[in-house]
């Protein structure tokens, strides 16, 4: 019986281990940075939740920040169309199949969140992530890799 008990305990407390390791939290702030460089995927994972902070005050018309990744080579292509797109798309061609996942377009003090399938990633691909908002993806990206 302590042997069930000890096993259930271990089980409770290693859900939500297990599902941390399936997510991650980026800040985006008022000087265009994220402060992640890169991301790891577990292969392990089914999903990817990746949530933005906006940890600057500057409101979403003057200093708005969202992520989106895409394939590295696509990344050129969708700043270039998102900015087309305008600040009413938020800053992304709308039905783009190049991005792979995105969060909508916040201001100071806002999160966002999106889900990646990590079925749509493969191993060895190079994957950039990146703000929209005109003039920010020079400074504010990154690299995801699919992980082990």
């Amino acid at each position: 019986m302590r042997k069930l008990l000890a096993v259930a305990v271990l089980a409770l407390f290693a859900s939500p281990l297990l599902a941390a390791e399936c997510a991650t939290t980026i800040e985006g702030n008022d000087m265009m940075q994220f402060n992640l460089k890169t991301i790891t995927v577990p292969k392990s994972c089914t999903s990817f939740e990746v949530t933005l902070k906006h940890v600057g005050k500057l409101p979403v018309t003057a200093m708005g920040h969202n992520w989106v990744l895409s394939k590295a080579s696509d990344e050129n292509g969708v700043v270039m169309d998102g900015a087309k797109a305008g600040a009413a798309a938020g800053y992304e061609k709308p039905g783009d199949t190049r991005i792979i996942a995105a969060t909508k377009l916040i201001g100071g003090g806002e999160t966002a969140s999106t889900k990646i399938d990590v079925a749509k990633l493969a191993a060895g691909e190079k994957y950039a992530y990146f703000c929209t908002f005109p003039g920010h993806a020079t400074m504010m990206k990154g690299t995801l890799t699919l992980g082990e």
